[in-house]
């Protein structure tokens, strides 16, 4: 090798060389010499490396120099000291010296900073951790270069698109978008390489067996040391069940914003919390008004204990189904309301509250009554009370109704009224029908029944139709009265 050939090799090597004669004199150094302790190198040849020692150090050097020189080959690889260097300025600092005999007969010594040592050392570690980082991530990690190619595929990004890294890496990453998003990739990378990062991209990417998967992406700019951006880095993460989570809290809300029961939050100590547009209706507070108000508000005074053993039941883990009891409005008044508590959990399970849904019970109460009512009207009426379907079966029959016609309610429901109708009579049947159908009513109309020991006698019927919830008519009810009985 050429000696200009050599000492640009010197000049390339990363740490600080000198080379020296048996006597310690300096015959040569390198430019990372000069970098480390400050000198220029015309300063140095011709002088005692003990110059670049701390003279408290000289005697150890000495004694490992002279014991090295005594048997050079039996230490072909080299001695390794710790020692001290000294720069130009004075200040010392910890050195690692390697010693390396030349066929010249000079020595070779290596010279590194313990603090570029450290620092090498906590670089191999941190690239030793982010290759873990990498490899055992649960998101996948996918580098590449400017122009979209893989270069980098981490074991989640195999479970995620189901390539393995030997088939995607040198391949372009759009193969992994869904045809109507090609060119989401090439304006990734043109952001990346203008040095800017891309946080949280909700988009949508296509395994391998051509499903698609919602996809969370950060990206960001690899750099040389030099700084220049000569690649990208992004980071995949499935959102399937996040996103299933937020359709499924959203549907909940629309449930609960749309319900016509109140449903309302509140913490342990009765702090409301939250307030559907049912609550407000129901009890007569806007969620302005209530959130952050005590559960108090709503509760009569004389059902306070009720309210702390229902608490008591929910703290323990319990839920209350179809309480039935009272509730406050705003304006004082109390009315029947069911509730319909359970526990709220945290993330770990722990019991941070309610939900309480609270139906208005005052319709159905009034309705129950009505429907009381009118059952005690039927059932002492003095005129037979009964009720078909709209093609004649008989679905209810009261205590006058077996008098006049003298059958039980046992022997008459579910059997046809045609029973009780005289054949030259059927046709005056089906025209009351027909008009029943049409919503109309039939009043005092005079004609023939038959009883059950066969025998006819007159009656005024008065006849209307009975319609479902949705006002369909579904059949007839008619009052019979026997025009032969006296009043």
């Amino acid at each position: 090798m050429s000696a200009t050939k050599f000492e640009s090799l010197l000049e390339a090597v990363p740490d600080a060389l000198v080379g020296m004669d048996q006597r310690g004199v300096i015959r040569f150094v390198n430019r990372q010499t000069e970098a480390l302790f400050g000198y220029d190198r015309d300063d140095l040849i011709g002088r005692p490396v003990e110059a670049l020692l701390p003279k408290t150090l000289w005697q150890v050097y000495a004694a490992h120099r002279e014991t090295y020189f005594a048997d050079p080959r039996t230490r072909s690889s080299g001695v390794e000291l710790q020692l001290s260097g000294r720069h130009q300025n004075g200040h010392e600092f910890p050195v690692n010296i390697s010693l390396s005999h030349i066929d010249t007969g000079d020595v070779l010594l290596v010279i590194t900073a313990v603090r570029d040592v450290a620092s090498r050392h906590r670089a191999v570690e941190a690239a030793q951790l982010i290759n873990a980082v990498v490899e055992y991530s649960n998101d996948a990690i996918i580098g590449s270069t400017l122009e979209g190619l893989i270069t980098s595929w981490n074991p989640a990004a195999e479970r995620l698109y189901g390539y393995s890294r030997r088939e995607v890496l040198g391949r372009f990453a759009g193969f992994l978008s869904p045809r109507d998003r090609t060119a989401e990739i090439h304006g990734n990378l043109s952001r990346i390489a203008a040095g800017q990062d891309i946080a949280l991209l909700e988009t949508m990417r296509v395994r391998k067996d051509g499903t698609v998967v919602p996809v969370s992406i950060t990206v960001a700019p690899i750099r040389n040391e030099e700084g220049e951006i000569v690649g990208a880095s992004a980071v995949h993460r499935d959102v399937t069940e996040q996103r299933a989570a937020v359709e499924l809290a959203e549907r909940m809300a629309a449930i609960v914003e749309g319900s016509d029961d109140a449903i309302f939050g509140q913490t342990l100590d009765g702090t409301i919390t939250t307030w559907n547009p049912a609550a407000a209706t129901t009890f007569g507070w806007s969620g302005e008004e209530i959130i952050g108000q005590s559960i108090d508000r709503l509760v009569p005074q004389d059902r306070v204990a009720e309210r702390d053993d229902i608490l008591a039941r929910v703290v323990a883990g319990e839920a209350v189904e179809r309480l039935e009891t009272f509730g406050l409005r705003k304006d004082g008044t109390m009315f029947p309301v069911s509730l319909t508590l359970s526990p709220i959990h945290d993330a770990d399970r722990a019991i941070i509250g309610a939900s309480v849904i609270g139906r208005d019970m005052t319709a159905l109460k009034e309705a129950a009554e009505a429907s009381r009512t009118m059952a005690a009207i039927v059932q002492f009426s003095g005129e037979g009370i009964i009720a078909t379907t709209l093609d004649g079966i008989i679905t209810s029959w009261n205590p006058a109704a077996e008098r006049i016609y003298g059958y039980t309610s046992d022997e008459i429901i579910g059997r046809s009224g045609r029973s009780m109708t005289p054949e030259d009579h059927i046709g005056e049947g089906l025209a009351i029908l027909e008009k029943i159908k049409a919503g109309e009513n039939v009043e005092n109309l005079e004609t023939v029944c038959i009883r059950k020991d066969g025998s006819t006698f007159p009656v005024s019927l008065s006849v209307s139709p009975i319609r479902d919830a949705g006002g369909a008519i579904v059949g007839l009810s008619a009052i019979a009265r026997d025009v032969q009985q006296k009043p």
